[in-house]
């Protein structure tokens, strides 16, 4: 079979933020500079991830440890150990006693968080969330780029690899997580749509985020459809336990494996085509987009089409039609072997 070769090339960010103790004082609108002002000086955020155990969220955290060098702020990043909303329910609650200036957050589930956001919001606390479209206890929700056209982008390359024909599966890191499910969602609708060759062979699967959990399930499917194409991955964990399962299949070459991953994780089965392609968008810079959207409203201002938050992928944000709170960049990356390897994380 072909390879296939990369379909789109720009790296741009993607946004999470920290905040750490506690001060609800808003600030009136001094930019940031190297090593803080007094208004930076005086703000605390916490960003809080899905969990501290993933490589995507250890990238994260380097972004917002660059944010609080840069600005000044008192930032950090938290987390539980495993997926479970919960967890993060648990987590917020624990920081609205806290009273940090502001909390990001990159929900399990949107749904479960909302009573809890509402409250952060109802202590004066700014709220902001990355890959959470259609939340509404939250100021502003960024997302690196539009989900619809990022799922839909998935399915064309894999449609590609496969040749425009026959059976493929699509995994999830979990029902509850939206992005996932509106990336998946986008994928089918292009196939149905553009790519009648093609069957998906189940419902998406859950993975729970667990590279071991995505290996095992994979490998049931490759038992049960002995004629399977392709998978579609959508949790960081997802594609390189997929790819592992392929790999000690010896299938490399006959079943083509994509979605959502970091380079760091993903190299060691791109090399050997294992998996085909990866997407993805710099977790460290969608946290540090997080915390500047958190920084500029704490500073009294407001965000808006055209907003430039001086961050790679994020200098013109642009507003997502049908909603009030929702903002998306243009920070997506689409890299096969030879491309991953420019990227060091």
């Amino acid at each position: 079979m072909d390879r296939i070769r990369l379909g789109q090339g720009i790296a741009l960010a993607a946004v999470s933020a920290l905040l750490v103790t506690g001060c609800t004082t808003v600030g009136g609108g001094a930019e940031p500079t190297p090593g803080g002002n007094d208004a930076s000086d005086a703000y605390t955020m916490v960003t809080v991830v899905k969990a501290q155990t993933i490589p995507w969220f250890q990238r994260m955290a380097v972004g917002v440890r660059e944010f609080a060098d840069e600005t000044g702020i008192d930032a950090r990043q938290e987390g539980a150990d495993d997926v479970s909303p919960e967890k993060q329910v648990a987590i917020i609650q624990d920081l609205i006693a806290q009273q940090p200036t502001a909390i990001t957050v990159v929900p399990n589930s949107p749904e479960a968080l909302e009573s809890v956001l509402a409250q952060a919001r109802e202590q004066g606390i700014i709220v902001v969330s990355h890959e959470a479209t259609g939340i509404e206890n939250v100021d502003i929700n960024i997302e690196a780029f539009d989900n619809l056209s990022y799922g839909a982008s998935i399915m064309d390359n894999l449609a590609e690899c496969m040749g425009g024909e026959g059976e493929y599966v699509q995994f999830v890191g979990g029902f509850t997580a939206k992005t996932h499910m509106e990336w998946v969602g986008a994928a089918y609708d292009n196939q149905v749509e553009n790519f009648p060759g093609m069957t998906r062979v189940e419902e998406p699967i859950e993975s729970t985020d667990n590279q071991e959990t995505a290996y095992e399930r994979a490998k049931e499917i490759l038992a049960k459809y002995p004629n399977i194409k392709g998978f579609q991955g959508s949790a960081g964990n997802d594609v390189p336990g997929i790819g592992r399962a392929v790999q000690e299949a010896g299938l490399e070459d006959q079943v083509c494996v994509m979605g959502t991953s970091i380079p760091s994780v993903a190299n060691q089965y791109l090399a050997d085509g294992s998996i085909d392609k990866i997407f993805f968008w710099d977790p460290a810079l969608a946290g540090k987009a997080q915390l500047e959207i958190a920084r500029i409203l704490a500073d009294g201002g407001t965000i808006e089409d055209g907003t430039d938050l001086g961050i790679e992928g994020y200098t013109s944000l642009k507003k997502l039609e049908g909603y009030d709170n929702v903002f998306v960049g243009a920070a997506s990356v689409a890299a096969d072997a030879e491309t991953a390897a420019q990227y060091n994380f």
